[in-house]
Formats: C-alpha cells, sequence, structure tokens
C-alpha cells in the first residue's frame, strides 16, 4: 500500500487527448452493464447494476482536475527497478480525476479480502492522499462491477461492490 500510495502521485499529470477520457469509458460502461449482466447469467444481484449505473451517473460528469489515471494497478503491475526503485506496467490509461485510481487498490484482495480491509484501503488512500473518500468510494463500486462479468475473481469482487454499497458511507 505504502508503494502504491508513493507512485499514485508521481502517475498524476495533467492529460488530455489523445488519451480516452474516463467520462467516455464509465459511460460506455453504463451503456453495457445491464445487457453485459444478463449475458453472464445474471451472475449477482440487480441491485449491484442499478447502483453502479446510479454512480456513473452522479461521478462521470462532476469529476474534478483531469489527470493521467492507471485503471487496473495493483500488486502484480508494480515492478522493482534500477532506474526508479518502483515502476508501473499495464496502465490502460485515460484522463480522469485522481479519486478514480483508487478503484483497483481498493478492491485488491492479495491485501486482504474483508469488508473491514476493503473499507480500509478505501480510508488509508483517500485520507493519505487527500482525496474525496465519497467520489473514490462510488468509482470503486462502479468500476469493480463493470470489470467483473468476465473476471475469474467475479464473486469476490461482487462481495467488495457490497461492501463498499453497505455500510461504507
Amino acid at each position: 500500500m505504502a508503494v502504491m500510495m508513493g507512485i499514485l502521485p508521481r502517475l498524476w499529470k495533467p492529460a488530455a487527448a489523445p488519451f480516452r477520457s474516463l467520462t467516455t469509458e464509465a459511460k460506455d460502461w453504463a451503456a453495457s452493464l445491464l445487457p453485459d449482466w444478463e449475458v453472464a447469467g445474471k451472475p449477482c444481484e440487480r441491485r449491484l447494476i442499478d447502483a453502479a449505473a446510479g454512480l456513473i451517473s452522479e461521478l462521470a460528469d462532476t469529476q474534478g482536475d483531469q489527470v493521467l489515471v492507471h485503471q487496473d494497478l495493483h500488486g502484480d503491475n508494480i515492478l522493482s527497478a534500477e532506474r526508479q526503485p518502483w515502476l508501473v506496467i499495464d496502465p490502460k490509461p485515460l484522463t480522469g480525476e485522481r479519486e478514480y485510481s483508487l478503484a483497483p487498490i481498493i478492491r485488491s484482495f492479495e491485501f486482504g479480502h474483508s469488508r473491514a480491509e476493503v473499507v480500509g484501503r478505501l480510508d488509508r488512500l483517500s485520507d493519505e492522499l487527500g482525496l474525496d473518500r465519497e467520489r473514490a468510494r462510488g468509482w470503486a463500486v462502479a468500476q469493480t462491477v463493470a470489470w467483473s462479468f468476465e473476471s475469474d475473481y467475479a464473486h469476490r469482487h461482487y462481495e467488495t461492490a457490497r461492501w463498499l454499497l453497505d455500510g461504507a458511507e
């Protein structure tokens, strides 16, 4: 966690085209949430789909400063290096607000998978990085649900989304 919190500010550079915007990406997720859920055989309760869609609607057009964000920052995408102590790979870059980049870390079950651990990551990351906790929570729910349908870890991701929705306020 400390390594990730040290890396994130280095990545948050002002950015625009040619990078895709989080607004566009999130609106594409919102449009495909229900069809993807149905194709996947309705693997979670509908309320998670509705919550993710509602959060996207609320967050996408009200973002703060636009910076380069890493959509998939987790332990396997950080490498020990020589030119810097740590480097990140596989960024799936977007331009968006900083709070969004916490989503993959919040759901990273490699750091523990319980309600207390997930909410603890949300609290620690948003507090120590000085970010809006509720926006980070909302993005974590939205991205976790949107990315879950084809994941081998979908069950864990649905649990994470539930924990963030139920009692993480």
